[in-house]
């Protein structure tokens, strides 16, 4: 304990942003749920029982990754350990066979997806090789957000990304398929090639816009990593295949698909795969992007007597006509009663399920910063789709019906409910697009001091974590969230040369002289309250 008169100035933490208590709830959610013990999945339950449709659990793990990203480089970008582990475990799961397993079915394909089919193809078992970027452009980028963050090449090396197929009752025995990061993102790119680099299928012979998002931004991680322009030479080729097939539809809303055997795309039914593609679109295409906002926009979401709502895609498609028909008011109570109403009359859908619509359009709101309509919906959610704390986590619950009697949201599914709604608390505006415009590079890790030492295993959850490099200080807050108490040894690490003052809540409770690149740890009790540890060079 330092006995001698005060160092260094005072801090005034406040100027340092903290996260609020849901979204830090949104971070522990995430750290239970990549927690469980293998071949759990309490909470992650979907509607469609092989892992084929749009709330698998791909979708859920990914989502939760590219959240705990955007909140360690926008956020807390001095707080390592918790956020690393974090996405490490994350992309554990994401190499779990109940994960891709659906793939082996899928690749036999089928007339659904390619209309001219009149018999089944010969299945692969190899998730990644051919098709499927649905799964391999999201296991691409977590990884590369992972090395590029964290400045870490554990998933660049040989046969650090590993599929082991081997199912009890059929098959000739086990099949591995070895690859890492840069070979995982060789097979997309020949795959795109093949493709006249319109993009990768999805599900056999279909191309989506939003699902070519993902891998586009990884490759930008990996450029800034290796010092190439992959990412460049593909986005100059996929933007001129795409206008020639025509990306945006009459509507303003992206295509829903294109058939590749046909050569044609499908019109859009709905704003989701729009929203999802925007929220990362924006990236390398913001202007675009933004322009289209409104048009995309009206019908699907409403602010009528500042009350946010979203809408059911029959409901906005009603809407969307009254407008263009009638030169309708784009937020009008009677307009919306009516489309209500017309939509009501229409026959129910045989389709079995509903898109995760509600995380797409959060995910969008939040990274072009349409913080009235974020807001709306968030508030909408809270009040409305039963937020639900469970061991410090925030999540809304599942609930399949898409609306009540009066043609109201009511859909919650865990894509969005465990993972989209905290991705979009915890992202910022332009989050994706500031990442792409300046992505860490190879040796960041050795360019400022980080904190280790803390993990969320400890029922610590972190609110603040950064370097203030003109003020020589690294701020760390914490607190448990259930009230426990804990011993913490948080650990600075890549100091700068000097002698260090190490601050608890204001109270000097060590000084030492490091070394350059040197570390200093320190013991803190944690429990219930906010505590503060500042790292300060004095001298």
């Amino acid at each position: 304990m330092g006995s001698h008169s005060r160092p260094g100035r005072s801090v005034d933490l406040s100027k340092y942003d903290k996260l609020n208590a849901t979204q830090a709830g949104h971070l522990r959610h995430f750290h239970n749920l990549a927690s469980q013990i293998d071949g759990e999945w309490h909470h992650m339950g979907t509607q469609e029982p092989m892992q084929e449709f749009l709330d698998a659990y791909r979708y859920q793990l990914a989502t939760m990754a590219y959240g705990a990203g955007v909140t360690h480089y926008h956020r807390m970008p001095a707080l390592r350990s918790p956020l690393k582990t974090l996405m490490r475990r994350l992309i554990h799961k994401m190499l779990r066979r109940e994960v891709w397993a659906y793939w082996f079915n899928t690749s036999l394909s089928g007339n659904r997806t390619d209309p001219d089919r009149t018999e089944l193809r010969k299945p692969w078992a190899d998730p990644v090789v051919k098709e499927n970027i649905m799964y391999s452009g999201h296991l691409l980028l977590m990884t590369s957000l992972y090395g590029m963050l964290f400045d870490d090449d554990e998933f660049e090396k040989p046969e650090s990304l590993t599929f082991t197929w081997d199912p009890l009752f059929f098959g000739f025995g086990t099949e591995v398929f070895h690859y890492d990061n840069r070979s995982l993102q060789e097979a997309i790119i020949r795959e795109m090639e093949r493709n006249g680099w319109v993009g990768v299928c999805c599900e056999p012979n279909l191309v989506f816009v939003v699902c070519n998002q993902f891998p586009m931004i990884a490759m930008k991680y990996n450029d800034a990593r290796d010092g190439t322009n992959v990412a460049g030479e593909v986005l100059d080729k996929y933007k001129a295949a795409w206008d020639k097939k025509g990306m945006v539809s009459d509507s303003g809303l992206y295509v829903d698909w294109y058939f590749v055997r046909q050569d044609k795309t499908l019109p859009p039914k709905s704003v989701g795969w729009t929203a999802w593609a925007n929220a990362y679109m924006n990236t390398w295409n913001s202007d675009k992007v933004k322009s289209l906002y409104d048009q995309q926009a009206y019908g699907f979401i409403t602010n009528i007597d500042g009350e946010v709502q979203l809408h059911e895609d029959r409901i906005a498609e009603e809407y969307r006509k009254l407008v263009e028909t009638e030169n309708a008011d784009k937020n009008d109570a009677a307009v919306l009663a009516r489309a209500r109403e017309s939509a009501a009359a229409l026959p129910p859908s045989t389709f079995l399920y509903s898109r995760p619509t509600f995380g797409y359009v959060i995910q969008w709101l939040s990274e072009l910063g349409k913080k009235e309509e974020l807001d709306g919906l968030l508030k909408y959610a809270d009040e409305r789709l039963q937020p639900t704390w469970e061991n410090g986590g925030l999540f809304y619950p599942r609930h399949d019906a898409k609306t009540n009697e009066a043609g109201e949201w009511t859909h919650m599914d865990p894509f969005s409910g465990n993972a989209s709604i905290g991705y979009a608390r915890l992202n910022v505006p332009d989050g994706q697009k500031q990442m792409w415009e300046k992505p860490r590079r190879r040796g960041h890790a050795a360019t400022q001091p980080w904190i280790d030492g803390i993990d969320l295993d400890q029922g610590i959850d972190c609110l603040r974590g950064v370097w203030d490099g003109e003020e020589s200080v690294l701020v760390l807050t914490m607190k448990t969230w259930d009230g426990r108490r804990v011993d913490a040894v948080p650990v600075a690490s890549n100091l700068p040369a000097g002698t260090w003052a190490v601050f608890v809540n204001e109270e000097l409770v060590q000084q030492a002289a490091v070394e350059e690149g040197g570390d200093l740890s320190v013991k803190v009790d944690v429990g219930g309250e906010e505590v503060n540890v500042v790292f300060q060079r004095v001298e």
